[in-house]
C-alpha cells in the first residue's frame, strides 16, 4: 500500500471516529434532550389548542344557528343542519391548516417560503384540479339554492336514501338498507328530492267479484272517515279519499285509496291502511280474494257418476 493510500485510510478513519464522537456527544447532551422535550411539548400543546378551538367554534356555530332558527331569517330545521355541517367543515379545515403551519414553524421550516412555493405549485397543478374546484363550486350552489339538505330523502342517479352530510367536496347519502353513497358534488347532475313536498299514499284494495262492491265502498268510506288516532295516521294532512274502481282483475275488483301525508310518511300510512282495512272488511263479510283452483273432472263415455245415495 502506498503512502498516499495509507494517509487516505487514516483520514477516513479519523472522520468516522469524529462522526461517532459527535453523534455520541449529541445523544448524551442534556441540552439536546431538553430541547427535544420542549419541542414535543410545544407540538402537543398546539395540537390540543387546535382540537379545543375546533370544538369551541363548532359549539358556537350550533348555538348561533339555533338562534337564527328562531329568528326573523326563518331558517328551516333541515337547512340549519346543512349549514351547520358546512360551517363546521370549513372551521375544521382552516384551524387544522393553521395548526400544520404552526407545527412546521416550530421545526424551523420557512413557512413563508413554503406558502410562496405552494402558490407556484398550485398554479402548476391547477389544470389537474379542475374536478376538485367543480365539486366545491357545485357544493356551494347545492347549499345556497337549497336543492336538498341534511335529513332529506333524495335520489341522485343510482344513489337513493337520506342525506347524511353535505361537505365542500362530497355529499354522503345513506340508503335504506345501510349502504353509504359518497358522491363528488360535481357528479350530481340530476337530483330528486322527496322531502320538500307532501307525499301521496296510494293503496289498492282487492274485493272478490262475489262481494257487494257498493257495500264495500260504503264500508271503506266509513272506515276512512273514522281513522284510529295513531301516530302513523296523524301524519295524514288531508282526509283520505276512495277514488273508486281502479281495475277489474282476473279474480278481483281493485279499489284505489289515496291519502296525502307529510313528506315520506306515505310508506307507513300505506302499510297501516292495508292491515287495518283487511281486518275491518273481514269483520263485515267482505272477502279479500285469493288465488283459487277449480278442478272439472269428466266421466268416461258410457259411465255415469254414482248417485249420492249409492255412495252412502
Amino acid at each position: 500500500m502506498s503512502v498516499e493510500a495509507a494517509k487516505a485510510v487514516e483520514e477516513e478513519v479519523a472522520n468516522f471516529e469524529e462522526l461517532v464522537s459527535g453523534v455520541r456527544d449529541t445523544i448524551l447532551s442534556e441540552a439536546m434532550w431538553i430541547g427535544l422535550g420542549v419541542l414535543v411539548i410545544k407540538v402537543i400543546v398546539i395540537a390540543i389548542v387546535a382540537a379545543v378551538a375546533v370544538k369551541i367554534l363548532k359549539t358556537v356555530i350550533r348555538r348561533v344557528m339555533a338562534v337564527q332558527l328562531r329568528g326573523p331569517l326563518g331558517y328551516t330545521d333541515r337547512r340549519q343542519k346543512t349549514l351547520v355541517k358546512l360551517l363546521e367543515n370549513v372551521v375544521a379545515y382552516v384551524v387544522y391548516f393553521a395548526t400544520i403551519l404552526a407545527i412546521l414553524g416550530e421545526f424551523d421550516v420557512d413557512v413563508k417560503g413554503l406558502l410562496a412555493g405552494a402558490g407556484v405549485v398550485g398554479l402548476a397543478v391547477g389544470f389537474g384540479a379542475q374536478s376538485l374546484v367543480k365539486d366545491i363550486i357545485t357544493g356551494f350552489f347545492i347549499i345556497f339554492e337549497d336543492q336538498f339538505s341534511v335529513g332529506d330523502f333524495v335520489r341522485a342517479g343510482t344513489a337513493e336514501g337520506t342525506v347524511e352530510e353535505i361537505g365542500l367536496r362530497t355529499t354522503k347519502i345513506k340508503a335504506f338498507t345501510g349502504e353509504l353513497f359518497i358522491l363528488p358534488n360535481g357528479s350530481i347532475i340530476e337530483i330528486t328530492n322527496f322531502s320538500i313536498n307532501n307525499s301521496l299514499a296510494v293503496v289498492d284494495i282487492s274485493i272478490a267479484y262475489e262481494s257487494d262492491i257498493a257495500k264495500a265502498e260504503g264500508l271503506i268510506r266509513d272506515f276512512l272517515a273514522k281513522l284510529p288516532d295513531t301516530e302513523v295516521y296523524r301524519s295524514i294532512v288531508s282526509p283520505p279519499e276512495l277514488l273508486g274502481v281502479q281495475m277489474l282483475g282476473a279474480s278481483e275488483v281493485v279499489l284505489r285509496i289515496t291519502a296525502e301525508t307529510v313528506p315520506m310518511g306515505h310508506f307507513a300510512v300505506s302499510r297501516d291502511l292495508r292491515r287495518d282495512l283487511k281486518i275491518f272488511l273481514d269483520g263485515r263479510g267482505i272477502e279479500i280474494p285469493y288465488p283459487r283452483m277449480v278442478t272439472i273432472q269428466r266421466s268416461p263415455e258410457g259411465v255415469e257418476p254414482p248417485d249420492a245415495d249409492e255412495e252412502k
